[in-house]
């Protein structure tokens, strides 16, 4: 069925693999795993999505390194790792709010490189990252095995989008209220960003994620809705009535 390995992606836009957290946190995505596994003994795809700075990158990695230990081999990638390069920035508006929302992301690249060569075990593997979003470097030619029974674990903003909803088979949703959501985004990206970064949060990505709210309704599309304003108490609002 697998290595019990989790391959990462080449991407620089990493967030390192968490520590051991409270038992509470450990006890949810457990079950949630436990699920998935069962629920799932062949590849399946899985979309972590929710506002930004809600966890996802976190969550996807706890989630990741839960499935490994069961013996799947896991697959990990993001969608930053799949926007649009920044050399073709001035042929579209990517700064706003609701031009980030339509413009930012490259779907069919997404689909082309990783999403449709993991569905059909595609035998020459697939890219876990595109164009990296802080070097611009292209990683698209890397490519890393995808066995029978494999895993692909995708986070970030908009996974469930019409363009590539149709792909996953567990979509997860982690809920954040938006000044949360500005206030961890702030926080994480105040000494790349410098003060810009509130800004860039409140009136970039949170415009652009009441677009995709509005739009999409991506809660109500989610397997799995798990509040997680405590990381360290979070609490599964939906989901199947096992767990």
């Amino acid at each position: 069925m697998g290595d019990g390995r989790v391959w990462l992606s080449e991407s620089t836009w990493q967030q390192p693999l968490p520590v051991v957290s409270s038992s509470d946190r450990s006890a949810l995505v457990t079950a949630i795993a436990a699920r998935i596994d069962l629920g799932y003994p062949g590849r399946v795809l899985i979309a972590v999505d929710g506002r930004t700075a809600a966890g996802k990158t976190t969550f996807g990695h706890e989630l990741a390194r839960e499935l490994a230990d069961r013996g799947r081999t896991v697959l990990r990638a993001s969608l930053d790792d799949f926007k649009q390069p920044w050399r073709d920035r001035h042929l579209y508006d990517r700064e706003s709010g609701e031009g980030y929302y339509r413009n930012a992301f490259d779907y069919a690249g997404l689909a082309r490189l990783l999403l449709q060569p993991f569905r059909a075990g595609a035998p020459g593997g697939v890219a876990l990252c595109s164009i990296d979003p802080i070097t611009q470097l292209d990683h698209s030619a890397t490519r890393v095995p995808a066995p029978e029974g494999a895993v692909l674990v995708v986070d970030g903003v908009f996974a469930l989008r019409p363009q590539i909803d149709a792909w996953w088979d567990v979509r997860i949703w982690l809920d954040v209220d938006p000044e949360g959501s500005v206030a961890r985004g702030t926080e994480r990206d105040a000494v790349r960003v410098g003060d810009d970064a509130a800004s860039l949060h409140r009136d970039r990505y949170g415009v652009a994620e009441e677009v995709y709210l509005s739009e999409v309704h991506p809660i109500a599309r989610a397997d799995f809705v798990i509040d997680n304003r405590d990381f360290a108490d979070p609490r599964l609002v939906r989901g199947p009535p096992t767990l």
